[in-house]
């Protein structure tokens, strides 16, 4: 009886069983899960900041209607310079700014459909 058939067989199953684990299987390396981490983490603080701006922003409606006004492209600069998003770190500081904008104007165009 020969050991060389159940070694290379072996040795087949193995390529095979790592080519479906990370084909269809979900399976990742170390460096694609702490990326993946990372940006979970950077959205959760996005997440946990925009209703904080939101409610700086609401203290200012004049500010409202002149952030509806810029361009989209500048709504982000408009609510960085307005100080809504102070309190953030300057590493999120932008992104938060983003969705708080991004937040602001979908909320007052879904009130503009209403009334």
């Amino acid at each position: 009886m020969s050991l060389k058939p159940a070694l290379w067989g072996a040795a087949g199953g193995a390529v095979a069983a790592m080519i479906v684990g990370f084909a269809w299987g979900g399976w990742v390396t170390g460096g694609t899960a702490g990326r993946m981490v990372t940006s979970g983490a950077e959205a959760a603080i996005v997440q946990a900041f925009t209703p904080l701006c939101v409610a700086r922003a609401e203290q200012e409606p004049a500010q409202l209607t002149l952030l509806k006004a810029e361009s989209r492209w500048q709504r982000r600069e408009f609510v960085v310079k307005a100080g809504w998003v102070a309190n953030v770190s300057e590493r999120y500081r932008h992104e938060v700014a983003e969705a708080c904008a991004t937040t602001i104007v979908e909320a007052m165009e879904v009130a503009g459909r209403r009334s």
